[in-house]
This record gives C-alpha cells, structure tokens and sequence, in this order.
C-alpha cells in the first residue's frame, strides 16, 4: 500500500500513496557478491537492471486483498477477524504489513538526497496528505456499506485511524533516513552497520519509550459516558471504571487508553473496540452481541486501536522494513539478499514468541513488543518469499492479480477497502435500501451455495477478482493514483 521512486530528487514513498515507477539502480559502493558474475545471477537480479520490482507491488496488493477479505468475510468468519483483545488472527497481520511495506519503500526512495532540508520538506507534506485522507476515508464522515448516511459531528469525529498510523510511521521512518544515516559508502557488513546504526538507536529509543510508559505509567480510575445503543444491558449515563494499577494490559486499565483519554478526548476515539467481543462483553464472543449479565463496566467505554502510544511500537515495523530496503540496495545478488532477509525476520519470529512465553502477549490494539516481532518477522518472511517466487524465479502469472492491485493499491484501498464504491451502489435502491446491487449479489450467492458463510466467501473472492481486474485496466492505461 505503498509504493515510491529512486533516484536523487525524486519524490519520496508513502504506504498506498505513492507507485514505484522508477528502475531499482544502485550507487557505487554495493557489497560485491562472488555469484553474481555469472550470467544468471545479473539478469535475474531486478536491481541490476531496469526490471520493476514486482515482489513489492504483490506484497502490497496481498496486504489490501486481505483487508478486504478480513473486513467483509470476518462477520461470517470470526475465527479470521481480529483477535477481541489477545492472540493473533489472520486480520492482526494486515496493519503490519502494510507499515513493512512503508519501511521497504521509504529504504529505497531515499537512496540519493541532495537537500536534506527538501526532502524533509516533501516528508512533512506527505505526511499531512495522508493524515487528512486517513481522517476523510475512516474519520466518520462515510459510514461504510450498511449505511447509506454521512457526514460527521465534528465534536466526536475520531482523529486517529488506519492511514494516521501509517503517516506516523512514515513520518518518524523518513526523518531517520533523511537525518540519521552516515553518508558513507557501503564496502563491507562493517560499513553497512557504520552507515545505519545511530538509525537503529533511535528505533531502540522509541521502542524503550513505549515500554517505559506502557508499564511506568500509574492508572487511576476513570469516567465516561456510556451510550447503550444497540445494547439493553446498560442505559446511557456516566460510568467509573475502577483501576488505580500500573502495567496492566486489560482492555480497562491499560496506558495506551489513559493517554488517548487524556491528549484526545473519549469522543474523539473509536467508540466500537474489538473487546466488545471478548467473553465479558458479548454473548456471541468472539462475535459482536448483546452484554451479557454482570458484565464490566468498561464494556462500552471508547478505546483507539490506532493510539497514539501504541503508534510508537507500530513505528518499529516501519523501521525494520526499512531495513530491507537497505539490504536491497546494498547487497547485489539476489540469493544474498534472501538469505539476509530470512536471517533478520527469522529472530524477530522467535523472538515474538519468546516474548510471549515470557509473559508480554500478542495484542494488536496495545501492538505490545511480541506482537510487534512475530508480525514483523512474518512480513519479512512473505516479502522474502514473494521476492524468490516473483523477482528471482521470474513466475510473474500467478500472482499478477496482485501485482496490479499493488500498482494502484491507493484507489484500489479507497473505493474498495473504505467501502466507497460499495456504499455508493447501495445508495441505488428498489423501494426499499435493502433491495440494492451490492446486497442483492450477496444474497444470490448465499442461496446458490447455500450457506450464508460461504456465500459472504464467495462474493469477497469476486470482489477481490473485480478490483483486481480494475487495477489491471488502469494499469494498461497506465493510470496510478497517488498523493
């Protein structure tokens, strides 16, 4: 979801807001490697020539064909929708990949910078353009696919969101490109680590920073204003959430919501988090439902999946993608390049477990540190694989569907993923707002398989099929929205 260009002056990468239309050409300096003088070798390594890199345009028409997939089929599916509060499912990996994919690109499209005073300057105004379209597509003005309104109380328009983080990362990404890396020539592993490690220092001092605060930070009790809603089990008032604890990671008492309360507002926050449909919360867990008896009082209390804390952790795996663009640029053959790439997400896998064991759980919405590692090390390992597969071994027809998603991953996340395409055929009805196209499809394909299950499956297939096949006629076109 995020593509860029090389080259000195070239414009800079952000995650679904920018295509790659430049050749992946190297400076002089790479690290020589013993098997690429042979004729295989340097024709088939794509930066050794001006072949497009297609493995990071798969990888990231993969990341949007899964939030599709996660967000339409998850309600028929729950054992793929996000995890209610701790664990780890199929739809917990989409956020990272697409902040990997940020990292990889950011690697590459600051290769050469004359100015660094420009650069920062283009960086700045990305990262505003992408915050604005994250608080346009997600911030409450469009209602998604069951309802045909819009628009937004300002007074409780939610500020943070999907392409907010995103900006986040890349902002914090690029500044350490731009400014924290020695400029010297690469010549030996030794220059390599020269070259990057006070970047590193930096990604260790905001990880240290999240930890400290995460855990440090004293959590008193606190109010809010609970809306019942669709829920019969509260009616709307004032309710206290009793905490008065340090370093806990539950849904009630965490830092991670302390901050958001205070520096945003409870109204500004997302006002239907994932631990409705932990046990305590909901009858039909790990499914949304009605509260059930004696359920806790925090059960309808706003909570940000997308906070600003957490935001620094989810900084880390902009960081650790970027240092596979490093390594793509650096290293001149391909096999070297995927042995290194294997070698740093393979650790960052064990390591998430590790942490695990230790005590630190997987949880998305808080993205603790072994959630960061072992959704890290597994986008590492996909692009990894996708690179061997599509850029070595040259099998480009299997996965060209999701080449051409990657290409145009913006639009292709805008109309489709924010259900803005959908929502609008829906707003053309028979009689009644149920009878439309989008529902009506839906609904003949639940009663030709009968099952409503594999029905929902099949329409999200055909509808990944469909922007696949718009995102290759756009290409044919070669029409790339961008920022």
């Amino acid at each position: 979801m995020e593509p860029g260009r090389l080259g000195e002056n070239r414009s800079t990468l952000i995650d679904m807001a920018e295509e790659q239309r430049e050749p992946l050409l190297h400076e002089d300096g790479i690290i020589p490697c013993s098997s690429s003088s042979g004729p295989d070798a340097s024709t088939r390594s794509p930066a050794n020539s001006n072949q497009r890199l297609a493995s990071l345009d798969v990888f990231r028409g993969l990341t949007v064909a899964l939030m599709i997939l996660v967000d339409d089929a998850g309600g028929a599916f729950p054992s793929i929708n996000h995890s209610p509060w701790f664990g780890v499912t199929l739809a917990d990996f989409v956020m990272p990949f697409f902040l990997f994919g940020v990292g990889v690109s950011i690697g590459l499209a600051f290769k050469n910078i004359s100015s660094k005073t420009t650069a920062m300057k283009k960086v700045m105004l990305r990262t505003i353009k992408l915050f604005l379209l994250g608080l346009f597509l997600l911030g409450g003005y469009f209602h998604g696919r069951n309802h045909l309104t819009f628009g937004v109380d300002v007074d409780k328009i939610r500020w943070l969101g999907v392409l907010q983080r995103i900006s986040i990362g890349y902002l914090l990404a690029s500044m350490s490109e731009i400014w924290l890396v020695n400029r010297i020539t690469v010549e030996s592993p030794a220059a390599f680590v020269r070259k990057y490690y006070i970047q590193w220092i930096f990604a260790v001092l905001l990880c240290s920073i999240y930890m400290c605060l995460l855990y440090g930070l004293y959590v008193p009790n606190w109010e809010y204003e609970a809306s019942s809603m669709n829920y019969s089990a509260y009616a709307s008032g004032s309710q206290i959430v009793h905490c008065e604890v340090r370093g806990s990671l539950e849904p009630s008492c965490n830092a991670v919501g302390l901050i958001d309360r205070i520096l945003i507002g409870e109204h500004h926050l997302y006002q239907h988090p994932v631990y409705r449909r932990t046990k305590e919360c909901s009858v039909n867990s790990p499914d949304y439902g009605p509260l059930p008896p004696n359920s806790p009082g925090w059960c309808l209390a706003p909570f940000d999946p997308e906070g600003i804390l957490s935001s620094l952790m989810a900084a880390i795996t902009c960081f650790v993608g970027l240092q596979f663009g490093h390594i793509l640029l650096h290293y001149k053959c391909h096999m070297q390049r995927v042995f290194l790439w294997t070698m740093l997400s393979l650790p960052l896998l064990i390591a998430g477990y590790v942490l695990e064991f230790l005590g630190v759980p997987f949880c998305k919405p808080l993205y603790t540190l072994s959630y960061m590692c072992i959704t890290a090390g597994t986008s590492g390992l996909f692009l990894t694989s996708i690179f061997y597969i599509v850029d070595v071994k040259l099998y480009r027809k299997p996965t060209m569907l999701l080449e051409w998603m990657g290409m145009n991953a913006l639009i292709v996340y805008a109309v489709a993923a924010c259900d803005l395409f959908p929502a609008a055929l829906q707003g053309f009805y028979w009689r009644s707002p149920k009878n439309n196209l989008v529902d009506g499809t839906e609904l003949l394909l639940q009663a030709m398989l009968h099952s409503r299950k594999w029905g929902t499956l099949a329409f999200v297939l055909l509808e990944i099929l469909f922007w696949g096949l718009v995102a290759g006629f756009l290409h044919m076109k070669s029409v790339y929205v961008k920022l």
